[in-house]
Parts: C-alpha cells; structure tokens; sequence
C-alpha cells in the first residue's frame, strides 16, 4: 500500500499523512487545484486479469476515493458516491458506470508527471 500511496503522492502538493490510523491514505492538493483533500488511496483487489474490486465504507473520512490503472488515476468524490449508493440502494458498483453518473470525478493521467 505504501507504494501506491507514494506514486499518487507525485499528483499532490502540501502532502500530509494520518498521524493515526485512520480511513485517509494521504491529503494534499492535486496539482493545479486549489482545494485541500484527504484521499483513500487503498488498491484494488484482483479477481480476474480484466476483473477488480474496492470496497469502502460510507463512514470514512477520506474525502476523495482513487482507483489506480495502469496509465491513470481515477478519483471519486465519496459525499457524492455515498448519496449515489443511498439513492440507488447500490452495494456493486461498475467504476465505469460511476465516472458516467457522478459530476464530481477526476482523471490524472500517470504520464503527465
């Protein structure tokens, strides 16, 4: 985990990390934003080569969910997400579904750094 929380930490200025164990990875501004966020940045489990899954917690404190790919970054607003999941009385959600539905979503591309 550690590793991924570093290479997206290239995406963040003002970085700062939980002092505890807490539900946030990292927080910091994306670069060219202005806006200070705490961000989980937990990986993906695998289940299949093209198949992978995150789970969360609609009590956490990050403010901001982040899947990582191979050549980018996608983030997620979790207030956002959370009254998606309530609306909808969603468990399994499709990221591309997601990103489609919710307004608030970002996508930094890795090579960009």
């Amino acid at each position: 985990m550690v590793d991924i929380i570093k290479k997206f930490s290239k995406h963040l200025t003002a970085v700062e990390y939980p002092k505890q164990k807490t539900s946030w990875n990292i927080a910091g501004i994306i670069t060219g934003q202005n806006a200070f966020y705490k961000f989980d940045v937990g990986g993906l489990t695998k289940v299949s080569k093209d198949k992978a899954y995150k789970t969360g917690n609609i009590n956490t404190k990050a403010e901001k969910m982040v899947f990582e790919f191979k050549d980018k970054w996608v983030i997620l607003d979790v207030e956002e997400l959370n009254k998606y999941i309530e609306k909808n009385k969603k468990k399994d959600l499709q990221l591309k579904d997601l990103i489609s539905k919710l307004e608030w979503n970002i996508i930094l591309l890795k090579d960009k750094i």
